[in-house]
């Protein structure tokens, strides 16, 4: 070969290269349920965002985009099961209108705490049945955050006793929703970013969402100064990231890995970091905003737990789905009640 040829051949390699690289570099756009980086599951989505373009070295970037930002709050599974977005992150519980069982894979009413249901899911059998009931709906789900024991939620009056709560207008999502129309108030499904805007307006009297580490950024406190425990409504947080089916099986068994690899790492880290997170926004709360922290009267919370039995029970009835995932959920609360009272509940006790 001349040395003009060697040239050529090489000036040819020299642009080509940068063009087969740009070919393998995917381009997702995620779609969520939240306000723009909104501390707890709003960071979430970025966190796995960012670590997926980290692992992948680039192979995969994607955009992350805020609830209304393409799609609506409470539309992310639809759009990413028709394939307007790639990647999702947002709550299962978000979906039991479309299928009841949706619901046990946020959380469930007096039901599994955080680790509990890790290990529920991880360990558990619940992550295939998951996975099944999904299918259906052109998606694959992972843990993709945790925003931890959520609270009862926040009042614009106090709620002294189970007849308090009688007419309320009350944010309150999934099946916790459900037990507090039952008893009395009427639940409003209001996406996180309208919350403060529907109280100061009066459309809502009070409202749920999670806890103080992202309640805060929503400023609630602003309106509603009481702030009630325990949050029996929502007793666990899990965040869920939802991949396109046809997006999943079109990655390599690399990119594959790393998008599992993202959302357990988030699952893991974003739960310690709820906990320091509502630590301080607890603190700050009651001590520069004048919050004033409320234990739901004892009245309502035994009402609540046989309301949410009751609930519970009734979703099973639904269909052959419901029942078998209803049935796991129980049998592995069961089962981790006991250590859970020697373990967590009576070092607690002893702590003070």
């Amino acid at each position: 070969m001349t040395t003009r040829r060697k040239f050529v051949a090489v000036l040819g390699l020299s642009v080509a290269a940068p063009a087969v690289a740009r070919a393998q570099t995917l381009k997702w756009r995620m779609v969520t349920s939240w306000p723009k980086r909104l501390p707890g599951p709003g960071m979430s989505a970025e966190r796995i965002a960012e670590r997926i373009r980290t692992l992948s070295n680039g192979r995969l970037e994607i955009s992350v985009h805020a609830a209304g930002e393409l799609v609506p709050a409470f539309e992310v599974l639809d759009a990413v099961g028709n394939g307007v977005a790639e990647i999702g992150h947002t709550a299962s519980f978000y979906w039991q209108g479309k299928t009841p069982a949706a619901a046990f894979f946020t959380t469930v009413p007096f039901g599994l705490t955080p680790a509990e249901h890790v290990a529920w899911i991880d360990a558990g059998g619940g992550q295939q049945m998951w996975d099944d009931l999904y299918a259906p709906f052109g998606v694959k789900p992972f843990m993709g955050g945790n925003t931890g024991v959520c609270m009862g939620g926040w009042f614009r009056r106090e709620v002294r006793s189970l007849a308090d709560l009688r007419g309320l207008k009350l944010r309150s999502l999934g099946l916790g929703g459900e037990v507090y129309r039952r008893l009395g108030a009427t639940p409003q499904t209001t996406p996180p970013g309208e919350i403060l805007t529907s109280l100061q307006t009066g459309v809502i009297d009070g409202a749920e969402f999670v806890g103080p580490g992202s309640d805060i950024a929503l400023g609630l406190y602003r309106v509603a100064p009481f702030y009630y425990y325990p949050g029996f409504n929502k007793p666990n947080g899990t965040g869920e990231c939802i991949v396109a089916l046809s997006a999943w099986r079109a990655l390599d068994d690399a990119l594959k890995g790393i998008v599992a690899h993202a959302c357990a790492a988030e699952a893991s880290y974003a739960l310690a970091e709820m906990e320091r997170l509502n630590a301080l926004a607890l603190e700050a709360l009651t001590g520069q905003h004048g919050v004033q922290l409320r234990a739901f009267p004892n009245d309502l919370v035994a009402a609540a737990r046989t309301q949410a039995r009751d609930i519970v029970a009734e979703l099973a009835a639904r269909d052959a789905a419901t029942r078998k995932i209803h049935e796991s959920y129980l049998a592995f609360r069961a089962r981790s009640a006991a250590w859970s009272r020697i373990s967590i509940e009576s070092l607690l006790g002893a702590r003070g």
